[in-house]
């Protein structure tokens, strides 16, 4: 890791407030992933894997069917597109594709019509390689626990949108490092994705461990009620604007709660349902989360009190220079600006896994 991004600090110690929350502390990391050139043997969001070369890579079986979104591209034209994005800012004159660059765009679109001229249903290909989605080695992120000997957590995904809840599908992989001998150089990669949003940046991380304490809806209503008493708020001297006396509670869920962007472990995201109980469709033990994938580093307005304190100027600048995206570095959206949550049995990591977005 090459670079360092830090949390600030809340504007309120919330078990000074609530005591009653301490027993509810979490630890979290937060990946902090930026755009760079990740290695094989780095951990990384969007980077190639640590894969063996005799290990088959991973396709998806399910069949995708070519519907027409006005969204789906070719991973060459994505690519392409956000390089070009890059380098431009409001006001300058568009940047152009090189002769290579324009080489590659007319062969993807040369490669679509083909398909296109096959009629509908136009199928996608089937069986789908799957797109890598986060690397993580145990010596950076110390939260995870590997079965037996793992130290590498792999994750996947497929760029096509599954029912019922039309999402990508996942796919995770534990392994030891050190047994990994020749390492796959070309792995496939599927012709295109359901939304530019399913194609991770390849980022470089920063992990910086947290604690966290629950979001409120993970909170029973005997501590939801506490957080609504503003009485509360002012007796302990906490130095909470008054704009929050009606819904003090509000402050809460958007400054000392869960922490937004990617991380190990910590607190679900809930929003778009309210908490329910995972558990393990083999042993039935409850499930915990592995890894949260984030639309967003951070929101808009007040919650940028998230952003690292070695960007609050970006943060807060809210502005969109040369083609960068302060909050969105892996340029990952899933669902509607949403998070998708992998779980994970506590007892077994190996038993399957399960997913979420919220």
């Amino acid at each position: 890791m090459v670079f360092v991004r830090t949390t600030p600090p809340r504007p309120v110690q919330v078990t000074a407030v609530f005591p009653e929350l301490a027993p509810l502390a979490r630890p979290a990391i937060r990946l902090h992933p930026r755009p760079g050139s990740p290695s094989v043997r780095d951990s990384s969001v969007g980077g190639p894997l640590l894969w063996p070369a005799g290990e088959p890579w991973p396709h998806c079986e399910d069949v995708h069917l070519h519907v027409d979104t006005g969204f789906r591209e070719s991973l060459t034209e994505v690519r392409l597109q956000r390089r070009l994005q890059s380098g431009w800012r409001p006001g300058d004159r568009p940047p152009a594709y090189t002769a290579e660059e324009a080489a590659l765009k007319e062969r993807a679109a040369a490669q679509l019509a083909e398909r296109l001229d096959a009629g509908p249903p136009w199928p996608a290909e089937c069986p789908v390689p799957l797109l890598p989605v986060a690397q993580l080695f145990l010596r950076d992120i110390p939260l995870l626990r590997p079965p037996g000997q793992a130290d590498l957590l792999q994750v996947l995904w497929c760029p096509y949108e599954h029912e019922p809840d039309c999402k990508p599908a996942t796919a995770v992989f534990w392994r030891s490092a050190a047994e990994v001998g020749d390492i796959l150089a070309i792995p496939p990669e599927p012709y295109e994705a359901d939304y530019p949003g399913y194609v991770p940046e390849p980022c470089v991380l920063a992990p910086e461990t947290i604690t966290e304490y629950p979001n409120s809806l993970d909170l029973s209503p005997e501590l939801q009620r506490m957080l609504e008493d503003w009485n509360r708020w002012q007796a302990a001297g906490a130095c909470v604007d008054s704009s929050y006396a009606q819904y003090p509670r509000e402050f809460y869920s958007l400054h000392l709660g869960n922490a937004p962007g990617w991380k190990v472990g910590g607190w679900p995201p809930w929003g778009r349902t309210d908490p329910y109980p995972r558990h393990c469709a083999a042993c039935g033990e409850q499930m915990v989360p592995l890894l949260t994938i984030a639309s967003r580093e951070w929101d808009g307005g007040e919650g940028r009190s998230w952003a690292p304190q070695e960007e609050q100027a970006t943060a807060l600048d809210g502005s969109r220079g040369r083609g960068q995206y302060p909050s969105q570095p892996t340029r990952v959206e899933v669902g509607s600006t949403d998070n998708m949550q992998i779980y994970v049995c506590p007892t077994a990591p190996e038993h399957p896994h399960t997913d979420l977005i919220q």
